[in-house]
């Protein structure tokens, strides 16, 4: 009897000793940070079941044993919380860790941006060429994008992110529109976009947006033509393609609403998306008597308020050209 107490209590130490040890491994193995020197981005797909996602973590070099990834997942309830998609496995990272950046359900976001001044084939364009998105667009009408840095994740839908430039634009404009100055001469926010894409394709430097808006406010005011090549260059292109080639003068004749050469006031559409500043430019020009504008060859432009002005800038502008 005596053996056998023994020999039971030598068992029950062993088996103690050896929980303890094994106790003592798996926690040095939970807080153990894995080996990876730099953030890795790992993609759970649609259906992947636990022990898919342990090897997948496994593979990256994420986890030591994938048992011992299930084991935690299933004690913790991590795997139903776990969606489809890409997650950002930071560098040093433990299993906890991983297993709880997997069932926080935060996945990883790219960026897509457009600049301003984009046509909507342009931003379908880039749309299509990038090839984590997916889906097929319907139509858009022109300038109702705003160019902004959107974020999405793997496999999303291409129509959302155009969904999310939509509702975007119609906020700011709705903003802008009621902040306007009181003796605007428009009618209303469609033509404040109108005006904000062709002060958009005018110029690039920030500082002459709101000047640039003056000159075609007070053109308006006096019922002149705005003479502004960007939409004699959308009359001819429609935003399909670059013009390639500068404007002749048989081009400023040609037969359409979008002449601003030909007809008076603003075309029926916006010719681009243009972007916040170029509408705030619309709604809040400088005060101003210029009427007329040319480049001035250094990136900006020369400003006149009669013509005789404007053609000394002019033939400056020609001289240094």
């Amino acid at each position: 009897m005596k053996k056998v107490l023994l020999t039971i209590k030598i068992v029950s130490f062993i088996c103690g000793l050896s929980a303890a040890l094994l106790y003592a491994y798996i926690i040095h193995l939970l807080k153990t940070p894995m080996p990876v020197d730099e953030p890795k981005i790992i993609q759970i797909q649609n259906g992947d079941s636990l022990t898919k996602i342990a090897q997948t973590l496994y593979e990256n070099d994420l986890i030591l044993k994938k048992n011992y990834f299930i084991l935690y997942a299933k004690i913790n309830k991590i795997y139903p919380k776990i969606k489809a998609g890409e997650y950002l496995i930071e560098k040093d990272v433990t299993l906890p860790d991983v297993a709880q950046i997997l069932g926080s359900g935060k996945l990883y976001l790219r960026k897509i941006t457009f600049a301003e001044g984009l046509t909507a084939r342009e931003i379908y364009d880039i749309l299509y060429q990038n090839e984590l998105l997916k889906g097929d667009l319907t139509s858009l009408k022109e300038g109702t994008f705003l160019p902004e840095t959107y974020t999405f994740s793997r496999g999303e839908q291409r129509q959302k992110i155009i969904e999310q430039g939509i509702d975007a634009m119609q906020k700011i404009l709705e903003q802008v529109w009621q902040e306007r100055d009181a003796e605007l001469p428009l009618k209303n926010k469609e033509e404040l976009l109108i005006l904000a894409s062709i002060i958009e394709k005018e110029t690039g430097v920030a500082s002459e947006r709101s000047k640039i808006a003056s000159v075609f406010v007070n053109r308006l005011k006096k019922g002149m033509l705005l003479q502004t090549d960007p939409t004699v260059i959308y009359a001819i292109t429609q935003g399909q393609r670059d013009l390639g080639r500068a404007l002749t003068r048989k081009d400023l004749s040609i037969d359409s609403p979008f002449n601003t050469y030909k007809y008076a006031g603003l075309p029926p559409t916006p010719i681009c998306s243009p972007g916040t500043a170029s509408i705030m430019a619309a709604a809040h020009p400088d005060k101003t008597q210029y009427l007329y504008f040319v480049a001035s060859g250094n990136g900006g432009h020369n400003f006149a308020r009669t013509l005789q002005e404007h053609n000394i800038n002019v033939r400056a502008y020609k001289k240094i050209r």
